[in-house]
């Protein structure tokens, strides 16, 4: 909305007077929302979008353009975006009736033209765009993501914005080696698992984390060491010498979470997994 003021002169006899300043208000036909689907973000998964423009005047409003900055922040002098617009993904509905699909520039920034909004009514779109490495995920991170709407009829640019959290996860992988690769009976085995953490929360002691492994052929006379800290039999882990089924306690295994830095040139954002190692020696 926009203020306006107005003030008249009159000149009579060599004299002059101003009046009083007159003030009125434009008030915006165009109201617009922006809302995220999801509860939160994780880097390199989808985030779907939903934006709502109402136009509460008499008169449709037609030629609309609505760019969505894509979370873009200033970093060393240029632009970094966080979020990358997901081709195709855009639906456009009218009044709820679902409509051509409109143009598209992916940008970034992304800018949909050609939109219509009648005379009280309202038009939505819905689109998704993913999280790039740009974005930080660090927990209490955001991304905040502003659109805005220009074209005839409206007087001034109409903005929204969203904001959206990181998700708070661990994302865990587990590799298994065995050395020796070859070997005979009655020989000693030992078998390392790297357990990697690419999330931003740890697994904690708290927790109910178990590392569950049937060992064929069985192992006899086992024994494990976590982060080279020996483990007790029935205090930190279970084994069953008949089915050769080993089996850690829960929260016993903690795996710190990953550490992400910022390359200070570009801006975006490198994760370095927390690591944790468990290692099991038995004999054949």
């Amino acid at each position: 909305m926009a203020v306006f003021s107005n003030q008249a002169t009159i000149t009579y006899n060599g004299n002059t007077a101003n009046s009083n300043i007159a003030y009125g208000e434009i008030l915006d036909a165009l109201a617009v929302s922006k809302t995220p689907i999801e509860s939160g973000y994780t880097p390199g998964e989808t985030v779907t979008y939903v934006v709502n423009l109402t136009n509460t005047g008499t008169t449709p409003l037609t030629g609309v353009t609505l760019t969505d900055n894509l979370g873009g922040y200033d970093f060393a002098g240029t632009t970094v975006y966080p979020l990358s617009y997901n081709a195709n993904s855009i639906k456009y509905f009218v009044n709820g009736v679902l409509q051509s699909t409109p143009t598209v520039v992916q940008g970034p920034p992304m800018s949909i033209t050609g939109l219509s909004i009648p005379a009280k009514g309202n038009a939505v779109l819905v689109y998704q765009a993913t999280v790039t490495s740009f974005a930080p995920s660090t927990l209490g991170s955001t991304i905040v993501n502003t659109v805005t709407a220009t074209g005839t009829g409206i007087n001034t640019p109409v903005t929204a914005s969203s904001t959206v959290a990181v998700n708070s996860n661990a994302s865990i992988t587990v590799n298994k080696s065995i050395s020796p690769t070859q070997v005979t009976d009655n020989q000693q085995v030992t078998y390392t698992f790297i357990i990697q953490n690419s999330g931003n929360t740890a697994l904690e002691a708290t927790g109910d984390t178990v590392i569950t492994d049937t060992f064929n052929p069985i192992l006899s006379n086992i024994s494990a060491v976590f982060n080279s800290t020996p483990l007790g039999v029935n205090t930190d882990y279970t084994y069953d010498t008949a089915t050769g089924l080993f089996q850690t306690l829960a929260g016993r295994i903690t795996v710190p979470a990953a550490t992400v830095t910022q390359n200070p040139t570009t801006g975006e954002y490198t994760v370095t997994p927390g690591v944790s190692t468990l290692v099991i020696t038995g004999t054949i």
